[in-house]
């Protein structure tokens, strides 16, 4: 595992790169399967400790949210490496009772366009698809720490109640994506 802290490619404003991605459930996504008033686009792992860490609130946001938001996990790292690859996906999405798309970047190309560099990497768009946020889902750094400010949820509710976020980008830390050689 080799921590790092994301970094800021897309800027406010700028519209979601699209996709077409397979899912665990067998069937490909675009964006324009997702149309509700936010997408929240997450690139995750099966291995990281970060993720298993902030995997439950991420869940527990597409629950709350489920009439105003849409989750969309992706996985970007090398199948090669221990712990991911399809299959792994597939049996960690039923494991975690995970809610919302997992969806496999074989090519890695979406994480390039999106600039995610680490697992949790958490993109917060608009209903037009335009980035209002990208950064953490909780104060909470490490995975041991217990999280006090959901700040991905009041960030939500800024843009459900059309008020503005103050700190477009708020790094988020996790495993590096394991890129392919």
């Amino acid at each position: 595992m080799v921590k790092t802290s994301s970094s800021q490619t897309l800027q406010a404003g700028q519209k979601a790169p699209d996709f077409n991605l397979k899912g665990v459930d067998g069937k490909v996504y675009s964006l324009n399967d997702f149309n509700n008033d936010l997408l929240l686009v997450v690139f995750i792992c099966n291995h990281c400790p970060y993720v298993h860490a902030r995997l439950d609130d991420i869940i527990a946001l597409q629950e709350k949210y489920k009439d105003n938001l849409c989750v969309v996990g992706i996985n970007s790292n090398d199948s090669n490496y221990e712990g991911e690859g399809f299959e792994n996906m597939v049996k960690y999405t039923k494991e975690r009772n995970m809610n919302f798309p997992y969806l496999i970047d074989e090519t890695q190309n979406i994480a390039r366009a999106y600039g995610a560099v680490c697992t949790p990497d958490p993109f917060l768009f608009d209903s037009d698809k335009k980035l209002v946020f990208h950064g953490r889902i909780n104060e909470a750094m490490e995975p041991e720490q217990t999280p006090k400010t959901p700040v991905m949820e009041i960030n939500i509710k800024k843009v459900l109640n059309g008020e503005s976020i103050e700190k477009i980008f708020d790094p988020s830390i996790g495993c590096s994506i394991k890129w392919k050689n």
